[in-house]
């Protein structure tokens, strides 16, 4: 009698970290993780990630939460707060023009 069983898929992701799975996976083509979620819902990510990128559930959640912790705001947000930070006054805007002369 011959015993045969069928060789299970194993998910080779399985249990890493986000920041491990975006240095495998992703690191050869991305730089850097800052800025890939470009402000975007965790959901959102996730679903997109699961369909097109990663292999299992568990990890396109792993690298959507990670992508969203290293998300950079945009630049005009970073510059006005480290204004307010300061106590620094917005720069002056230039005036009006004179009507009806």
């Amino acid at each position: 009698m011959v015993v045969v069983s069928g060789a299970g898929a194993e998910n080779l992701d399985a249990g890493k970290s986000g920041a491990r799975l975006f240095a495998d996976s992703c690191a050869s083509c991305h730089r850097s993780a800052r800025g890939l979620a470009k402000g975007r819902f965790r959901l959102t990510l996730y679903l997109f990630l699961q369909q097109h990128y990663t292999s299992s559930a568990d990890s396109a959640s792993a690298l959507s939460t990670y992508l969203q912790s290293v998300d950079a705001p945009p630049e005009r947000q970073v510059n006005a707060a480290r204004r307010s930070q300061r106590g620094e006054p917005r720069p002056p805007r230039p005036p009006l023009p004179v009507r009806g002369r």
